[in-house]
């Protein structure tokens, strides 16, 4: 699982041009990264996971938001926020689990339907 998760870190880094700091997706990792602020509600969403099932998709959101708050500025944290939703979707291919389309995201986000 790590060789999927490195060779998608490694493609997306490829196909967004990403070259900040990439976070180790690991709770150490993670933790070390996050914001103060954010840091205490990472810790007690990892103390009230009830089951593995939900581990790898609390990993991918909080990755994601340490990626953010290690990020210098408003624009590399946005290019930051991109690589990771990359990174993320092509883990999740393969690994065979459920992806979206970027219409399908964006109509989740707004309410709306998927075209």
């Amino acid at each position: 699982m790590a060789i999927k998760w490195q060779d998608a870190v490694a493609e997306a880094q490829g196909v967004t041009g990403f070259t900040g700091e990439v976070v180790q997706r690991t709770v150490d990792g993670i933790g070390a990264a996050l914001r103060l602020d954010h840091r205490a509600a990472f810790y007690t969403e990892l103390g009230a996971l009830a089951d593995s099932g939900g581990f790898d998709a609390f990993l991918n959101h909080w990755w994601t938001q340490a990626l953010a708050d290690s990020a210098a500025g408003g624009e590399a944290r946005e290019q930051a926020i991109d690589f990771a939703d990359v990174a993320v979707s092509l883990y999740a291919r393969a690994m065979g689990g459920p992806t979206s389309t970027q219409a399908e995201i964006e109509a989740l986000v707004t309410g709306a339907e998927a075209c």
